[in-house]
Formats: C-alpha cells, sequence, structure tokens
C-alpha cells in the first residue's frame, strides 16, 4: 500500500520541551490509521503536525520532515490553506459555526471561491450524506447548527471538513465526549469513509482502535513504539 503521508525523523519542541522525539511513520492510502497512547504522549501534537496545526501555537520548533504525497509539507512554498483543504480535521469537542447547519457546510466550499447556489446545495447534500446525517436534518437546513446533539454536531464537523474534498481526514478523539451510540454512528462513518479517504484518528480507547483502524500506532512520552 502505498503512503499517502510520511513522517520522518520528526521532532517537535514546545520552548524548551521536547514533545515528539525522531517520529517516523508511513500513513497508507484510504486506510484508517489510529494513534494511540496514554494521556499526555504525543498522539495529538503529532496528528497536528500532519496539516501544520501546530504552526498556530507560539514557540514551537519543528524538525525532520512530513511528506504528502512525496512533498515536505514544511517546505518554504507551501501553501498552508490550501494544505488544509487537502487535510482536513475533525477536533475532539465539536465546533459548528453559530450559524446554519447549511452554511456551516457551505462555508469552506464559498471561502474557496463555490457562489454557484445548485453547485452548493449538491455539496451540502453530499457532505452531510457522506457523514450519515442527511436524513436527521435535511428538514431543518436553515436552522441553526447549535441546536442540534452532541453527536449530530460532531457528525456535522465531519460533514464540514468533507465538503471541501479532502485527500485526508484527521480526527482527534473525535467520539470523546459522546455517548455509546454516537459514537458507534462515528465509528461506522470512520469505516466507510475510507473507500474514499485517507483516515488518521486519535484515540485513547484501545477496543475502538481494534475496531476500526487497519494500522495502529502506539506513542509513548513522544516516541512511536
Amino acid at each position: 500500500m502505498e503512503a499517502i503521508l510520511s513522517a520522518g525523523n520528526l521532532d517537535l519542541y514546545y520552548g524548551q520541551t521536547q514533545a515528539l522525539k525522531g517520529v517516523s511513520i508511513d500513513i497508507p492510502a484510504r486506510e484508517v490509521t489510529a494513534l494511540i497512547g496514554p494521556s499526555g504522549c504525543g498522539k495529538s501534537t503529532f496528528l497536528k503536525t500532519l496539516n501544520r496545526m501546530n504552526d498556530l501555537v507560539p514557540g514551537v520548533r519543528i524538525e525532520g520532515e512530513v511528506l504528502y504525497n512525496g512533498e515536505n509539507i514544511y517546505g518554504k512554498d507551501v501553501d498552508v490553506t490550501r494544505l488544509r483543504k487537502q487535510i482536513g480535521m475533525v477536533f475532539q469537542k465539536a465546533n459548528p459555526f453559530p450559524m446554519s447547519i447549511y452554511d456551516n457546510i457551505a462555508y469552506g466550499p464559498r471561502t474557496h471561491g463555490i457562489r454557484n447556489r445548485a453547485k452548493l446545495d449538491d455539496i451540502v447534500e453530499r457532505s452531510l450524506r457522506d457523514a450519515a446525517i442527511w436524513d436527521e436534518v435535511k428538514d431543518r437546513l436553515n436552522k441553526s447548527a447549535l441546536g442540534l446533539s452532541g453527536g449530530q454536531q460532531q457528525r456535522l464537523c465531519i460533514a464540514r471538513a468533507l465538503a471541501v474534498e479532502p485527500d485526508v481526514l484527521l480526527m482527534d478523539e473525535s467520539t470523546s465526549a459522546l455517548d455509546p451510540i454516537s459514537t458507534s454512528k462515528i465509528e461506522e462513518l470512520a469505516m466507510e469513509l475510507k473507500s474514499r479517504y485517507t483516515v488518521v484518528m486519535v484515540t485513547h480507547n484501545m477496543q475502538q482502535a481494534v475496531r476500526v483502524s487497519d494500522m495502529t500506532a502506539f506513542f509513548l512520552l513522544g516516541e512511536l513504539v
């Protein structure tokens, strides 16, 4: 299986503290890779290096490389906005924008220049279907996304990430705040999505990693063991 993402000898420092130590890993395309390990072991930090979310943290220094389709994403002329379109992210806590369900999904495509209403309608429906939430929200697209339940909000955030047609979906403990039924819906979703996307998920739940992942990477104290 060819790797869509490869980290090579990756070190990351927050100021003087080294949070990642010489991490090297190949992440295969169209599979679910789970990152597991105890709290504070570097798994979320590593996940955020894959689309440069750590750039937003003051005092971060990164050495080594991360290749996406063979190109180092930390190169000088990398367009980070475009990179984050290709490598989308869903966070631990659902964070829908305080706007309608429709506008949440259309937000990304509009940012990338899509204005045509029929095209946006298509993208919104397809993304919500892909995130297995269309049937639950199709009659309330103009209502606020903040009125959804926690599990629905999280699937909405997955739909929002899918709307810009990424290659890779990063999920940072996306089920840790959810009840068991919502959790199993998102696990099923992750397994369905891998036919078209590469999924990398951080979880502290061993059983979840067993259930959904094709490959599991175990982190301990900033190292990949």
